[in-house]
């Protein structure tokens, strides 16, 4: 039977059960450089279940990680969770002890408002490095966001905003679908623009989640009303973030407060999920599979999302890599391609300049024999390659249809290293003047600097 995901309106609140609100509390302070020139834009939210929820977690392996991954991985090991409070505009990552104190601040003034535990409730930051937070305006925030909280589209998209940095655009999702026969629904909002190579584990602890080994922040929460079991739920994140957050690279940064966080209250009312139907390695099969796919269907899309919104980014290269002896190999091999600076800014020319592709296809960890290396271009999706090079030589394609397909906002890039059966794929961005000039500082201004 075909899987049905149907688009709703209302990503984080859409699921039964779920609040949220968003409110200005000036915490990266009006003024002081990039980041705050929006205005008052939301930078504070607070998400919550009316029931507890099974609570899942994904965290930066970052061996420098912010106060709010910190206490959220030690926390979801507990399994569950009753609301997350997020801000924007300060990272409360290098602060020390006192980040700690004021991360579990946030969540246990935001506990007593809501009149549950302290454990129950996570929390999660972006913004700048090393500055210690604002905690009163928090407070502020916490107090002021707590009675505005709803359950409408408009809901949702405050959370979203008061969530972003230096993206341009919210990024949100809810899709609706059918599990043990009863109407369930999973939503999410993310955000993310640079600093952008998520390699998340559940721990935190290297190495990254993969189902098939190893593999500005990004922060994502999503909401289900779906009834799943935590050990579930988490095998499900890790399998979903291992193809879609863990496959994407803007500048090739892995920041300090990477997150994503997922709760599952159940008050779909379906048949309990069990974390014997997720085992790692296992062929999801029924309710579970269904489940799997409509998780992982967020997550990419939201993945995604981030990366087109790249802070100056003008292309979305799918950087497909087959053929390798091993899957360590094809994973080394993509991100060489994708994180290249040469290759992202010919990217951003509309260049099919080949010789930069297999240049970072050579220093990469990855074997590879120059005479058996292909290198085409293709539609987004699309199986119909235009190959630049085969077997390690140029082919007569034009230099002309070749910059046609390298000029398209979105293209797929494709590399045949034909030494084996493995294959590994990364959505990457290119690099811009506009993204120097964003992230290059000025010295004139300290306000403008910091992390």
């Amino acid at each position: 039977m075909k899987l049905k995901l149907k688009t709703v309106p209302g990503s984080i609140v859409a699921a039964q059960g779920f609040q949220a609100a968003g409110v200005f509390c000036d915490i990266k302070r009006l003024g002081t450089g990039k980041g705050s020139n929006k205005g008052k834009k939301r930078d504070l939210t607070l998400i919550t279940s009316s029931t507890p929820a099974s609570v899942a977690g994904m965290f930066t392996t970052n061996q420098i990680c912010a106060a709010p991954v910190k206490v959220c991985a030690a926390r979801v090991r507990k399994g569950i969770a009753r609301a997350i409070v997020v801000n924007s505009g300060n990272a409360n990552a290098c602060t020390g002890p006192q980040g700690l104190a004021d991360a579990r601040e946030m969540t246990a003034r935001a506990a007593a408002l809501l009149r549950v535990p302290a454990n129950t409730v996570f929390v999660g930051s972006t913004g700048r490095i090393g500055v210690t937070m604002p905690m009163d305006n928090v407070r502020a925030g916490i107090d002021a966001v707590l009675p505005l909280l709803g359950s409408t589209p408009v809901h949702a998209d405050q959370a979203a905003e008061a969530i972003l940095t230096s993206d341009t655009k919210p990024k949100q999702i809810a899709l609706e679908f059918r599990l043990g026969g009863k109407t369930v629904r999973i939503g999410g909002i993310c955000k993310g623009a640079g600093m952008i190579q998520p390699g998340m584990s559940a721990t935190g602890a290297r190495p990254a989640a993969s189902s098939q080994g190893l593999h500005a922040t990004m922060l994502c929460f999503i909401t289900t009303d779906a009834r799943i079991e935590p050990s579930a739920l988490q095998q499900a994140l890790q399998e979903a973030v291992a193809h879609s957050f863990n496959r994407i690279t803007v500048d090739g940064d892995m920041s300090t407060n990477d997150t994503v966080l997922v709760l599952a209250n159940g008050l779909a009312g379906n048949s309990q999920l069990k974390a014997t139907e997720f085992r790692s390695g296992r062929t999801r099969v029924g309710d579970a599979a269904v489940f799997q796919a409509a998780l992982s269907q967020v997550c990419l899309s939201l993945a995604q999302m981030i990366v087109r919104d790249g802070e100056g980014v003008t292309r979305f290269v799918t950087v497909r890599v087959e053929g390798a002896k091993t899957w360590a190999d094809a994973d080394a091999a993509t991100r060489a391609v994708a994180n290249s600076s040469l290759v992202k800014t010919s990217w951003h020319g509309g260049d099919p300049n080949w010789g930069r592709i297999i240049d970072a296809l050579g220093y990469s960890a990855a074997k590879v024999v120059e005479s058996k290396v292909d290198i085409g271009y293709s539609a987004p999706g699309s199986r119909k390659v235009l190959w630049s090079l085969k077997r390690g030589k140029p082919t007569e394609a034009s230099f002309r249809d070749l910059c046609a397909a390298a000029a398209a906002r979105e293209f797929d890039l494709h590399i045949l290293l034909n030494l084996g059966t493995h294959s590994a794929l990364m959505y990457a961005a290119d690099l811009t003047e506009e993204y120097v000039d964003f992230n290059k500082g000025d010295v004139s201004d300290p306000t403008s600097l910091g992390g």
